[in-house]
């Protein structure tokens, strides 16, 4: 059967792949050919050499009443209920995700997400009645725009844990702590169309509440802290190359500060950036270097940062208590631009991924 009845193959699938997102499950609903086609790797390939995937922000996000003054959002905090809510960078659009399956009043706390391909991935956190923790993971799927539940993490709930993609299929997970408040060094990673969890080797040290980067086709475990040391934070960090199946120590100081390293973030050019005092710094020969000053209005409290194609995000409060304020970083301008955030949308972000589909 032809892909587009009367065009030629290759005319046809140039017509597929300028389908929107948004429009994935109309589109797979056509017929079987479409729907197998839309899900092809090289159907997304084809669409990232023509320029034609949608980068999105997905962020776990609190829901606001927006007739509430910001001056009431230490309440907020306290009475918090989370979402999750996307950001389209490129049109400025901001929608609301259907609710996990069984949390419809709210998402568990502390959950991490992650994106993976054509779906998007919710792991563990504490349920929002009962704060008991949960190994629950479950995928979002773009295409059909529909949940579905996943295979339970292995050797049981954690939390807190650094939590990154390949971008094809593959989550890896790593470190926080299990249900007795214990740092971990066990890792796992989650094969998404398979759904089927496998270990991988220990770190070298416990890291709870660590931070996750993919970063030159390795998995990066910045910072935490082992079970002693609770809330004192390592200056250090280990990769896992996913080639060798293997961990190696980076650097005792790969910080330079010790502290919760949250806003580290791949660029998607090969380089790794933070958000370290008042600037923006890059990671160059072994040290950071600041290549830009953070706009005064998010520097009291940046909850997320992200970057991709040459632009980061830059998410975070004005001033304790404050309203939400978003940024766009220019990385090869260095040029700041302020994100129109509708008041819907005003809630504090607890963590976030990125998907390019």
């Amino acid at each position: 059967m032809d892909l587009i009845p009367g065009l030629p193959e290759e005319v046809g699938l140039e017509c597929l792949v300028r389908v929107p997102y948004t429009h994935f499950s109309s589109a797979s609903s056509v017929c079987r050919r479409w729907n197998a086609e839309i899900r092809q790797p090289e159907f997304r390939r084809l669409r990232k050499v023509s320029g034609l995937t949608q980068p999105l922000v997905v962020m776990v996000q609190s829901r606001v009443n927006p007739s509430e003054p910001h001056s009431d959002t230490m309440k907020r905090f306290v009475n918090m209920i989370c979402r999750l809510t996307v950001f389209e960078p490129e049109t400025g659009e901001w929608r609301e995700l259907p609710p996990v399956p069984g949390y419809e009043n709210g998402l568990p706390v502390f959950c991490r997400i992650v994106g993976v391909g054509l779906n998007l991935v919710v792991m563990g956190g504490w349920d929002p009645v009962t704060c008991v923790v949960s190994n629950s993971a479950f995928v979002f799927d773009f295409v059909r725009f529909t949940w579905r539940r996943g295979s339970d993490m292995l050797g049981g709930p954690r939390s807190f844990f650094a939590c990154v993609s390949d971008s094809n299929r593959t989550v890896y997970i790593a470190g926080g702590h299990d249900k007795e408040k214990n740092a971990l060094r066990s890792a796992l990673m989650y094969d998404v169309a398979m759904d089927e969890w496998g270990q991988l080797p220990d770190m070298a040290m416990e890291r709870d509440e660590c931070e996750g980067v993919f970063h030159d086709g390795k998995f990066h475990v910045i910072g935490g802290y082992n079970t002693e040391m609770q809330g004192q934070f390592s200056k250090s960090a280990e990769e896992f190359d996913v080639a060798t199946m293997r961990w190696d120590q980076i650097q005792d100081d790969f910080l330079e500060a010790a502290k919760c390293p949250t806003t580290c973030s791949d660029g998607g050019d090969g380089r790794l950036y933070m958000c370290r005092g008042n600037d923006v710094a890059i990671r160059l020969n072994s040290s950071w270097q600041a290549v830009a000053e953070l706009p005064a209005e998010v520097r009291c409290s940046i909850s997320y940062v992200t970057a991709w194609r040459g632009k980061m995000l830059v998410i975070g409060l004005s001033e304790f208590g404050g309203a939400l304020r978003a940024d766009v970083l220019d990385l090869k301008r260095n040029a700041w631009t302020q994100v129109e955030v509708p008041a819907e949308y005003c809630g504090y972000v607890q963590s976030g991924c990125w998907l390019d589909i």
